[in-house]
């Protein structure tokens, strides 16, 4: 139906279809659409009640990918997620194993309160998430393409939880809050609820086939050698920021250069501009960069040291 689209075209069309479910700023569900044409995964971190859950489900039936979700508790074993082998076979000459494929074995994933779930459990999405396969007695099996993992937590609750490591933190591209809707926002919820469940008039826009082909078209972007020292440039900042312990990593790097790209591309252009690097640059960078003591203890310091990050390097004019 769309294999010709252009990624600004298909973006639109994908934002269209899930404001019909949920309502609000549609800037974060930019940011998703970048990160999904990067094959990116995605934190969000929000309050309870505020659609996190909807939103991911929402996003399964528009985009028309393969979709499993995990409840995450501390019981969950890393087999859950990966699969197990079993045996197979009626009669003791032909006993063999098979492997029994788990539900990270889809195109979207969505790991729900995922800092619920025990720290050797959440190792166990580390190689799905940074190498798309899972390893078992010693073989491979790759995940299918694309795999897109949306994990959620809640920020407050703090008891029977583990905090994610900063080795999970870094696979994940983006980490996004959404936000509470305005007044507006919420009456218009009420006024559609009361009526139907608005996934009653969800139909697919796109499928897995054409999320690869988008994630393709991204790479070609053209990015400038000045937006690249831009890059560099805040990428030292942040190195050398007096609030700041570790700063951003070769890898975070390169989710920054990746993100600016598809943010390009679903804006409509065949390059990159400053704009793009800025609109990404919270989302990418945030959970990567590690504050001092100091800073931890000021609830407002990730924003301001972002905030100040970005108003100190020069930004390049093209």
């Amino acid at each position: 139906m769309h294999g010709n689209a252009a990624p600004a075209q298909l973006s639109s069309e994908i934002i269209r279809s899930v404001r019909t479910v949920i309502q609000g700023d549609d800037e974060p569900m930019r940011l998703i659409v970048t990160a999904l044409f990067c094959g990116g995964h995605v934190l969000i971190e929000d309050l309870p009640g505020t659609g996190k859950t909807t939103l991911v489900k929402a996003l399964s039936v528009i985009t028309g990918c393969k979709f499993s979700r995990i409840q995450c508790t501390p019981d969950l074993m890393p087999a859950d997620l990966t699969g197990y082998e079993v045996l197979a076979g009626s009669s003791t000459d032909s006993v063999r194993t098979v492997f029994r494929k788990g539900p990270v074995f889809t195109n979207l994933l969505l790991a729900d309160e995922i800092n619920r779930m025990a720290p050797r459990t959440q190792s166990g999405l580390l190689e799905c998430m940074g190498e798309k396969q899972v390893t078992y007695n010693g073989k491979q099996y790759p995940l299918p393409d694309p795999f897109f993992v949306i994990a959620t937590q809640n920020p407050i609750e703090h008891q029977g939880t583990f905090p994610l490591p900063e080795a999970q933190l870094d696979r994940f591209f983006m980490k996004l809050h959404l936000g509470q809707p305005s007044r507006t926002a919420e009456t218009k919820i009420l006024r559609d609820r009361s009526r139907q469940d608005p996934f009653d008039s969800l139909k697919p826009v796109t499928s897995a086939e054409q999320i690869s082909a988008m994630q393709q078209a991204v790479k070609k972007i053209r990015i400038s050698d000045d937006i690249l020292t831009y890059l560099l440039d805040l990428a030292d900042a942040s190195r050398h920021h007096r609030q700041i312990r570790y700063g951003l990593s070769t890898r975070g790097l390169l989710a920054l250069q990746s993100a600016s790209q598809s943010y390009a591309a679903i804006s409509g252009r065949e390059y990159v501009i400053p704009d793009d690097v800025k609109a990404v640059f919270p989302a990418v960078c945030s959970h990567r960069i590690h504050l001092t003591g100091s800073a931890l203890a000021d609830p407002a310091a990730e924003k301001h040291v972002i905030s100040d990050l970005l108003n100190s390097v020069e930004v390049p004019k093209v």
